[in-house]
């Protein structure tokens, strides 16, 4: 197995045991490959949830530019909505993780066709 592959495999299992979701595996590792060489890095693959200019990124660089929502309360209440199913105490919050679970929250898997 590559290392994507290791990755997405850890990505599954925190949606499975972490998250209470079953995945799925098709969107999971479209996703991951939209996160690019990021899930490579180990600052850059995790999001601090409790760091707001983190969050601010998150939103403009992935809600608005790659999934293409307008702007709004809403976006704020998603990512907060997903850091809570993740759990606030969990130290490593997988970008890509939190990525699909905000794919799914705004059912914007079309973007990942």
């Amino acid at each position: 197995m590559s290392k994507r592959d290791d990755l997405i495999a850890k990505y599954a299992d925190d949606l499975k045991n972490k998250c209470g979701m079953t995945p799925d595996m098709d969107l999971l590792t479209k996703v991951t490959i939209g996160c690019g060489p990021s899930i490579y890095n180990a600052d850059a693959s995790t999001v601090a949830g409790s760091q707001e200019s983190e969050l601010e990124t998150v939103k403009k660089n992935f809600l608005m530019k790659k999934l293409g929502l307008a702007d709004g309360p809403q976006l704020m209440d998603g990512i907060n909505s997903a850091i809570e199913t993740y759990g606030k105490s969990e130290r490593s919050k997988y970008r890509a993780v939190i990525y699909y679970m905000l794919t799914k929250h705004f059912g914007k898997e079309s973007v990942y066709g």
